[in-house]
């Protein structure tokens, strides 16, 4: 196992009618601005329930911080922040109205352009910020990480920042979201836990064997959820879930992965498709690219989540590549470039910038733009 040094202050409230926690958790005497995404807080019922816990505080509300949260908006809410003299934050939203708010969070304390911050790719002066999560999949309630966008350049980067403070987690919220949304939030937290856990074997037992408990988790639940998405006992486990995948806890002492994730942030960059659908389509191409170096790994994820117990080791590994690809196939997504109309000229553009930013990614820093033109090639 590596060295780590492990910190997540993060404060979890979890549970049915727990957003009316929400004057226990901000000062009285906050300026405090809600940040939310397109509206859907409004006919879920969410809006009114947290304006209610708020008030008579001294609020502000931002709307409209999109998909893939961009630069261009998040100027504004800073801009606004400031003249408003916020100094409390809370996202109201899914993923990307977290990660945009980590960086307002930063940009508020910040004279320059917060673009400049996306570049440097960090900043630890924040003010503070806590979140209502409505949508499970990144993970962004409980770690320090963002991905912020530029439709100028058509650029998407991460970012890090300070922990929320606190964040509500209801798991009735869910009960409403569109099909797709729950289906590329369970892949976009499958591919987050395999990012931690199909490196090399033999580093951590328990890290494996958390990882594997949510793996056969998602893959158990999955089919479950498309027939009852307003069962809440399968939504908690969803939503814990997905938070428990990226918030620090699978990673401690193990080689980390991410090639596919930076792959993927270069197709929405490009093409605009959500961050769980490239995945899907990545994902398994980077396994069919990788799987020689990975076939230790591979044949204890297809024994244990797949249960793949006989043939050759190749031809077993192969197989735990197809049960992967048939998941997310059965959650509703394309596992295809050719099924989103992607092509040659944009898997060439991957490779260029890559190789201009002299990209290395994977556990061992050898996802070279080459090698990302080949994976992409195995999502053909």
């Amino acid at each position: 196992m590596n060295n780590f040094i492990f910190q997540n202050p993060t404060r979890l409230i979890f549970g049915q009618g727990m957003i009316a926690q929400l004057s226990k958790e901000i000062p009285a005497d906050k300026k405090v601005m809600i940040t939310f995404g397109g509206g859907s807080v409004k006919k879920n019922g969410v809006y009114e329930q947290v304006i209610e816990a708020l008030n008579g505080y001294d609020i502000t509300e931002f709307w409209g911080i999109e998909p893939n949260p961009s630069i261009e908006t998040l100027r504004k809410a800073i801009a606004l922040g400031k003249e408003k003299n916020i100094d409390y934050l809370l996202a109201v939203g899914g993923g990307s109205v977290l990660d945009g708010t980590k960086l307002i969070s930063a940009g508020l304390l910040y004279d320059g352009d917060a673009w400049d911050l996306v570049q440097k790719g960090s900043s630890d002066k924040t003010i503070p910020m806590g979140t209502v999560l409505t949508i499970p999949a990144t993970g962004s309630e409980m770690n320090n990480g963002a991905v912020i966008s530029r439709h100028e350049t058509q650029e998407k980067y991460p970012f890090y920042s300070n922990f929320p403070v606190f964040s509500i987690l209801d798991p009735t919220v869910t009960f409403t979201l569109p099909p797709y949304q729950i289906a590329c939030g369970m892949a976009d937290t499958f591919v987050h836990v395999m990012e931690q856990y199909m490196t090399k074997p033999n580093q951590s037992r328990m890290m494996d064997r958390w990882a594997e408990g949510i793996l056969m988790m998602l893959t158990t639940i999955a089919p479950l959820v498309k027939e009852n998405q307003q069962d809440y006992d399968l939504m908690s486990q969803f939503m814990l879930g997905a938070t428990m995948g990226l918030n620090g806890f699978i990673a401690m002492g193990v080689p980390q992965d991410w090639a596919t994730h930076m792959i993927g942030h270069e197709l929405t960059a490009l093409k605009g498709l959500t961050h769980g659908a490239t995945l899907a389509i990545v994902y398994p191409g980077m396994l069919r690219t990788l799987i020689d170096k990975k076939l230790d790994k591979l044949l204890q994820y297809g024994e244990r989540i797949w249960g793949i117990t006989t043939g050759l080791p190749v031809t077993r590994a192969t197989i735990a590549i197809d049960k992967t690809e048939e998941f997310f196939r059965n959650l509703g997504l394309a596992t295809r470039l050719s099924e989103v109309n992607i092509g040659d000229d944009t898997i060439d553009e991957i490779e260029r910038r890559f190789n201009a930013r002299n990209a290395a990614y994977g556990e061992d820093g050898d996802v070279t733009g080459a090698v990302a033109k080949q994976i992409l090639l195995n999502c053909k």
